[in-house]
């Protein structure tokens, strides 16, 4: 059974330009995508969620790009999108160093993570300031801190923003391009990958549906 889809959420941007109309469009289009697939994947069963929004490299895009997602989170995290997550059971998570984004946001953000806190139908990750790698250096840091003298999987995982979840047995990365790009390497090491050309706005139920009987169809050994 499946338990823990991730997405990484690729072709906002040439979704956009191919329809010549501007950036911040397509990455509207793209968050607004979100919430009827949650929706589907709590119809589904599916108890957790992973969507990469914002990774630590995407500070190296152009200001102003970089000024309307942040916009766009603000209006995200304040509006009925939250609210209606919220109606519906949807506890929210955060992966990554939101410390990094404005007061303002981040003031929104530990908000809504304590407004869903007691939620339960699905848990549903958002990926803010996100990298694997900083994670796992996260990881390692805080363990040094700690001055703990043995450290093995298990008590790894307890360092890691997703440490009382499953592993993702799903990850989808839409827009054709077949690589992980830094998204949850710990726990990705026995994932199925999953690579449609769709863009990111356009990745609906049915897409979704797609990918879910492609996974059903495939065989995990983990290793044996």
């Amino acid at each position: 059974m499946i338990r823990h889809v991730g997405f990484i959420m690729d072709g906002n941007r040439r979704w956009a330009r191919e329809r010549r109309l501007p950036l911040a469009v397509g990455h509207t289009k793209g968050y607004q995508a979100i919430e009827p697939l949650i929706a589907y994947a709590n119809k589904r069963g599916i108890k957790y969620l992973t969507f990469w929004a914002f990774s630590t490299e995407n500070w190296n895009r152009d200001q102003k790009e970089v000024e309307v997602l942040l916009q766009i989170f603000r209006h995200i995290f304040q509006g009925q999108f939250i609210k209606k997550l919220h109606k519906n059971g949807v506890k929210i998570n955060i992966l990554g160093e939101i410390e990094a984004f404005p007061k303002d946001l981040v003031e929104k953000i530990k908000d809504l993570i304590v407004l869903t806190k007691n939620n339960s139908a699905i848990t549903v990750n958002i990926g803010l300031n996100y990298g694997g790698r900083a994670e796992i250096l996260r990881a390692v840091n805080n363990i040094l801190k700690e001055e703990v003298k043995t450290v093995d999987e298990k008590s790894f995982i307890s360092y890691l923003y997703t440490k009382d979840q499953p592993d993702p047995d799903l990850i989808i990365r839409t827009g054709g391009e077949q690589r992980l790009s830094g998204f949850l390497p710990w726990q990705s090491v026995y994932s199925e990958l999953y690579f449609p050309e769709v863009y990111w706005p356009d990745f609906n139920e049915q897409e979704f549906e797609k990918a879910l009987v492609e996974f059903e169809n495939r065989q995990r050994r983990f290793g044996q």
